[in-house]
């Protein structure tokens, strides 16, 4: 009997242990470089689950230009799979209050993922806590 119930409960374990580190209840949930666009990509699918979390990651400072409405969009992305390293790029939008670094930095950028509407559309982005620009560089293209 107390054989069946050590089963039982090892069995309870890895069926309840298995939740993923990159979903960390209450904590940070840190992009690694390994997994980036694995990470990413499971942070768009499944956006209910991290809104309101600190997320943390690594990247190139980015920004862009929309001429449609003349406003300018801040990034921190990494090149990603596709023909030249530059078809998809896996990263977030970031909204900082404070001086943005030059496009090209590295930085690590932390900070609460949130909802927002423009016009008719919902988007996501990072809101920053903090962005720091790095003297040593990650792995700038990524395919996982």
């Amino acid at each position: 009997m107390k054989k069946i119930l050590i089963a039982a409960a090892a069995v309870l374990l890895l069926i309840t242990g298995c939740k993923g580190s990159d979903k960390d209840e209450g904590g940070v949930v840190e992009i690694s470089e390994r997994l980036f666009v694995t990470q990413i990509n499971d942070i768009y699918t499944n956006t209910s689950d991290y809104l309101g979390k600190t997320i943390q990651y690594e990247g190139i400072f980015a920004e862009y230009q929309d001429e449609s409405n003349g406003n300018t969009y801040y990034s921190v992305i990494r090149y990603g799979p596709g023909c030249c390293g530059t078809d998809m790029n896996p990263g977030f939008e970031v909204k900082w209050d404070k001086e943005y670094p030059e496009a090209g930095d590295w930085v690590e950028a932390v900070g609460t993922l949130e909802k927002y509407n423009e016009g008719a559309h919902t988007y996501i982005r990072i809101s920053l806590l903090s962005l720091k620009k790095l003297e040593t560089r990650g792995q700038e293209n990524v395919s996982q």
